[in-house]
Order: structure tokens, then C-alpha cells, then sequence
């Protein structure tokens, strides 16, 4: 990710995945749009936006919304009907190597020309099959009004910083959580973080997001872009951080296998928890919340810290896995009627509101300029980590990890070690083992 572009030039928008919808009929010559949603948490705004798409093009859509961490498994279902997606998302290289057969070469396209950095689709050869849609950002959300209030108790035990804005490394970082979670009551919160969700489906700010740290660190350690096996030499870090959200929430260990994302936001936005875990599309989700307390000048951002050496200079996770593909197989008019929507999305007055008044995202194309961001706190958050020089952000490097297999394995392993029925060795070898099986199988 290329910081500069992402300061100069990224601004906000997002696509994908909208609902059915009336409107105009099309006639007989304009193909269709079949998109498969990725997101769950915000279908009903891709169906209002679907619905605009369709009455200003004539041109009618479906979308089919899979439900959280079954996308590839949906996508499989879906492609082999008669009648399969025209539009339809893979997570990176990795995902293009499943899906290759069934990727149209984008090259020429209207949306990729766009595309402030060009280093950043999926390409092989001479052609382009993933045009990324969103660059996103996620670390620690915390309620800023929490925070002030327990660094104005008297009776606190953490006397050597005097702010939020002073958290910035793991030793810190544990240091005020747990005084927190001793002063709870008084702060009038039912736990520091809240709930670490591992209801089926529900794992994945674990199992991808939280473990993008540890590969982060051995990539850049070792100065690769990828590995067919790990050494996990930044696993005790993994679990610093993994132990202090699950030792200070609003759950404990042995229920959180009943927990959602849903719930976490939910608890955090009316004030029973002082942070969370998630990504600066989660203000949508926080501010919709009824009863929400937080309000948008109290919420902020704190980098993952995990007890790494220097990690001062650490920022927050920035990348995207969010890549748009088009259905080479599908006829030439619905791939047509589907490059239509994404220009729509991406370049018309209509399009650009729904990105930035519903959406959230921010996009790295050319036809956002610098005033064309969205109203969201945690996107302001984002930029400015990505503005402060000093500051060196995260990539996203669970792209690379091998297969929603090793997810899910890794996240049922890390499950059993909560609960209390796995030790911290078996998780790592879950996670070495798999990682290197699952490669094996791709190669």
C-alpha cells in the first residue's frame, strides 16, 4: 500500500453487492446484474443503492448476500447455476488462483484505469483480474469519554501517562487495561473490551484480522511478501494481545462461543465496554445502534500493540482483501451491464452519495478527489495515523494466508484455548501445521 497514494489521493467509496430491486424495465438487448455480497453488516445499503442503479440504467439486478465467513463456500454454490453472479469478489492472489477460470481481464476497463495505484490488483501475465474496491483500516476502538474518566480517578494505579493519546506500546497498553478492568465499577462499564465473539461464523477479527499481526511481523522480519511455511516467531506477541481481550471483556472465556460481532459493537456502543476490536467501517454499525452513547468526536483509534521491539512507530492495519472480479463465463452483455454498475458506483453524482453517505469506504480511485469523504469519525481516525510520517502502517497481509480452511482451523483452535481445553502450544502448532499443509495444496 502506497502511503503517499493513500494520503494525495485516496478518498472514499466502496461497491459491491446490491440488493434486488425495481425500477425500470430493461429491454431485451441489456443484460442483467447478478452481484454476490461479501458483507453482511451492510446489504441494506447496497440495496438502496441497487434500487437508484436500476431506475437511472434500466439495468436489473440481484444480489445474494452470503451469510459471515461462508463466502466461498456460497460463491461455489452460486457460480455452477445456470444463472451465476456476474460480479463477484476474491480475497487476493491466493483467491485468484481458485477462481482464475473464472476472472474476465479487466485491463481495459473503465475501473481500472481509475485506480490510483496500479500495483495493487491482482494481475498475472499481461492481464488484470482483481481491481481492489476498498482500503480499509482496523485496530483498537476506543471510547474516548471512558478513557478521560479513568485517567481523571484519583485513585488510579497507572500514574505515568495521563491520556489515551499517550497508550502506545503493549506494556502501556496492558497496564491501563487491567487498572480499568479493577475500576470498572466506578467507570461504569461491565468490562474493558467487549466481547471476543466466537459464535459459528463470528471469528474472524481473530483468526484473520488479530493473526495478520504475527505474519505481518515475520514477513517483514524476514523480508518476503509470502511463505509456504511459518515459524510463527511472533506468536507469544499473537497471544499478549489475544489474552488481554479475553481476560478483560465484558464475557467471560467460557461463554464467548455464544457471541456475535453484532453483540461486541452492540456492547460497546452503549457504553458497557471502553474498546473493541474492528475497522473503521464499524461506525455505521455503532452510530445505528439504538441507545448508542459514543459520540463521534469520542471515538478513536489505537494501533494493535502486541509487545513487539519499536513498536512506538506502529500504526494501524491499512489494506484491503476486497477485490472486484467480473464472470468471464456469464454473456458478454451481463459482464457489460456489470462493469456499468461499477462505473456507476464509482463515477456518477448518485453512485458517489450512496459511497459517502451510507457506505463508508475508501476507495483508491482517481474520481474521488480530497473533499469527497464520507462523515465518519473512524475514516478521519485513519488518515490521521496515515498523515503523521513517523507513524509506519500494518499491510494487510492476510491475502496471503492460504485458504478459509486454515481460518477456520486456526479459529476453532483459538476458541478450545479460551475456553480452557487447548494450551497455547497446540495453537501454534494448528497454526504452523495448517499453514503449511494448506500452501502445500495451492502450489
Amino acid at each position: 500500500m502506497k502511503k503517499m497514494l493513500l494520503r494525495a489521493g485516496i478518498v472514499l467509496a466502496a461497491l459491491l453487492l446490491f440488493g434486488s430491486c425495481g425500477g425500470k424495465k430493461s429491454d431485451s438487448g441489456t443484460g442483467s446484474v447478478y452481484l454476490l455480497n461479501f458483507k453482511p453488516e451492510i446489504d441494506a445499503h447496497w440495496k438502496e443503492a441497487a434500487a437508484s442503479f436500476t431506475q437511472e440504467t434500466g439495468i436489473p439486478m440481484k444480489v445474494v448476500t452470503a451469510a459471515s465467513g461462508t463466502y466461498e463456500q456460497t460463491l461455489r454454490s452460486e457460480i455452477s447455476k445456470s444463472e451465476p453472479p456476474t460480479i463477484f469478489n476474491i480475497n487476493g492472489p491466493v483467491g485468484y488462483l481458485t477462481w482464475q477460470s473464472y476472472c474476465a481481464d479487466l485491463k481495459d476497463s473503465q475501473i481500472y484505469s481509475w485506480l490510483l495505484d496500479k500495483s495493487m490488483a491482482v494481475s498475472s501475465g499481461d492481464g488484470v483480474y482483481g481491481i481492489p474496491y476498498a482500503v480499509e483500516t482496523y485496530g483498537i476502538l476506543y471510547n474516548d469519554a471512558i478513557l478521560r474518566k479513568y485517567f481523571a480517578l484519583p485513585n488510579r494505579a497507572v500514574k505515568d501517562i495521563n491520556s489515551a493519546g499517550e497508550i502506545n506500546n503493549f506494556a502501556r497498553l496492558r497496564a491501563v487495561v487491567e487498572d480499568m478492568t479493577a475500576r470498572r465499577k466506578d467507570l461504569g462499564i461491565d468490562g474493558v473490551f467487549a466481547s471476543t465473539s466466537f459464535s459459528p461464523g463470528e471469528d474472524w477479527r481473530w483468526q484473520t484480522h488479530l493473526a495478520n499481526l504475527p505474519v505481518y511481523y515475520e514477513y517483514r522480519a524476514k523480508g518476503v511478501g509470502d511463505l509456504a511455511k511459518l515459524d510463527l516467531d511472533y506468536g507469544q506477541n499473537f497471544r499478549n494481545i489475544f489474552d488481554l481481550y479475553i481476560n478483560n471483556s465484558v464475557t467471560g472465556r467460557k461463554l464467548i462461543g455464544a457471541k456475535t460481532v453484532g453483540d461486541s459493537m452492540a456492547e460497546f456502543a452503549l457504553g458497557k465496554a471502553a474498546m473493541v476490536q474492528n475497522g473503521n467501517w464499524a461506525w455505521t454499525q455503532i452510530s445505528g445502534e439504538a441507545g448508542n452513547v459514543v459520540k463521534s468526536e469520542d471515538i478513536k483509534f489505537l494501533p494493535i500493540y502486541t509487545g513487539v521491539s519499536g513498536e512506538e512507530t506502529q500504526g494501524l492495519c491499512t489494506g484491503t482483501e476486497n477485490f472486484i472480479c467480473i464472470n468471464g463465463r456469464v454473456p458478454a452483455k451481463n459482464q457489460e451491464a456489470s462493469l456499468k454498475l461499477l462505473e456507476w458506483v464509482f463515477n456518477t453524482p448518485t453512485g458517489k452519495k450512496a459511497v459517502l453517505e451510507k457506505l463508508g469506504f475508501v476507495a483508491p480511485f482517481s474520481t474521488f478527489d480530497s473533499t469527497e469523504r464520507p462523515d465518519n469519525p473512524l475514516v478521519k481516525e485513519m488518515f490521521r495515523y496515515l498523515d503523521n510520517p513517523s507513524i509506519v502502517s500494518v499491510s494487510w497481509n492476510f491475502p496471503t494466508f492460504p485458504s478459509q480452511e486454515f481460518k477456520n482451523g486456526l479459529g476453532a483452535a483459538l476458541y478450545e484455548y479460551a475456553i480452557g481445553n487447548q494450551s497455547w502450544d497446540q495453537v501454534s502448532k494448528t497454526f504452523i501445521d495448517t499453514w503449511a499443509s494448506e500452501k502445500a495444496a495451492i502450489q
